[in-house]
């Protein structure tokens, strides 16, 4: 949000506003996804350009190793890594139909090690 905040190219940005339609994969049925943010940017050749953007660990970004024992916690991951998919691939829809673009940042593009 500071970000946003000081950085004289965002034009307007919002956090969690909307939401977005899913079907999860876990129960089959309809969820809301709200994005971490939606932000208009004017880029360095003067164009106005939206992206729709989620924050996520890196972790949960790919799928978890299968390990020899399916534990809970292995269930959990691939739970969450399934719904992440089904969430996204949403978004992306309804970012082509609206003139943005969907991007994952995790703590690689953040710097955050």
């Amino acid at each position: 949000m500071k970000y946003c905040d000081l950085n004289e190219n965002v034009i307007e940005w919002a956090n969690e506003e909307m939401y977005v339609w899913y079907r999860s994969p876990i129960d089959g049925k309809p969820h809301r996804y709200f994005p971490d943010f939606l932000i208009k940017v004017k880029e360095s050749n003067g164009k106005i350009k939206k992206y729709m953007i989620e924050i996520k660990p890196k972790k949960q970004t790919t799928p978890p190793p299968k390990p020899q024992r399916q534990t809970k916690g292995y269930i959990n991951e691939a739970y969450e890594y399934a719904r992440n998919q089904a969430k996204w691939e949403a978004a992306k829809d309804w970012c082509k139909d609206r003139g943005y673009e969907f991007k994952v940042i995790t703590e690689d593009e953040l710097g955050i090690k």
